[in-house]
């Protein structure tokens, strides 16, 4: 399966030149790809003061967008994370869209960060099941959910083999990035893609480092801190030969977290 993370530049309060480069990115990858991911609300980006104005919606048009294209390329597109107003709330959602082009898994960020009072903006969501892409199951978190691996854990034991995490992490705190996102692939067998965007939010930069980890750990491609698509084609049977040698998974006392 050939991967794509798109690690663009997100501007503050300047959606229309976001879409238009978001769409541009995935217009000129999808033909060549399986499998898209974008980074976190790439839309807005973390000006968060113009939700109401600025959500989208299942049917609006910038994800109408994204659809058509996944149908056209017949590519697989997780469009990161956007603004997503639905059920009267708004919610940080991430919109996975099959090759066909049809919505299979709207999911609302669990984990708001308290430190950036996300939950004055955003509703939390409930919402984390699985879904399939070209018959692998996958599943789909949002940037700081990173720090709770009971979801990923939760996610894995549904039988995801590719976990998703588009992010807007800031440099400040990228090795905590890097570790994080490791012991998530790491201590459940399974394929994390890690996109975070590059640019800043209030002068501080955002670390870039998008990442596709292997079952075992390890780093199979990683990028800078700048504007680029990183792309790798991975190997779904190494899952298999990393759970073959040592399955955690088989061991876990579910009685103890479900």
């Amino acid at each position: 399966m050939k991967i794509a993370l798109l690690q663009m530049l997100v501007l503050e309060k300047n959606k229309a030149a976001n879409v238009a480069k978001g769409l541009r990115l995935l217009e000129e990858t999808a033909a060549n790809h399986d499998l898209i991911v974008m980074p976190e609300i790439w839309t807005t980006g973390y000006s968060l003061s113009r939700l109401q104005q600025e959500a989208e919606t299942p049917d609006s048009p910038v994800i109408k967008e994204v659809c058509r294209i996944a149908a056209q390329y017949k590519c697989n597109i997780i469009a990161g994370s956007v603004p997503m107003l639905h059920d009267g709330k708004i919610y940080n959602t991430a919109v996975a869209v099959n090759r066909d082009g049809k919505i299979v898994s709207l999911y609302d960020k669990v984990h708001l960060f308290g430190l950036f009072n996300e939950e004055d903006f955003f509703a939390p969501g409930n919402n984390f099941m699985s879904f399939l892409l070209d018959d692998v199951r996958c599943a789909s978190t949002i940037c700081y959910d990173l720090r709770f691996p009971e979801l990923f854990r939760h996610l894995a034991l549904q039988g995801a083999k590719i976990i998703v995490c588009p992010a807007e992490w800031p440099e400040s705190r990228g090795d905590i990035w890097r570790l994080l996102a490791q012991a998530r692939a790491a201590e459940n067998h399974i394929f994390l893609l890690a996109v975070n965007c590059s640019g800043q939010f209030k002068g501080a930069p955002f670390y870039g480092h998008s990442m596709i980890i292997a079952p075992s750990g390890e780093i199979l491609a990683e990028g800078g801190m700048g504007e680029e698509v990183i792309s790798y084609t991975i190997d779904l049977a190494d899952i298999d030969r990393v759970r073959h040698r040592l399955n955690a998974l088989a061991d876990v006392r579910r009685e103890l977290i479900q």
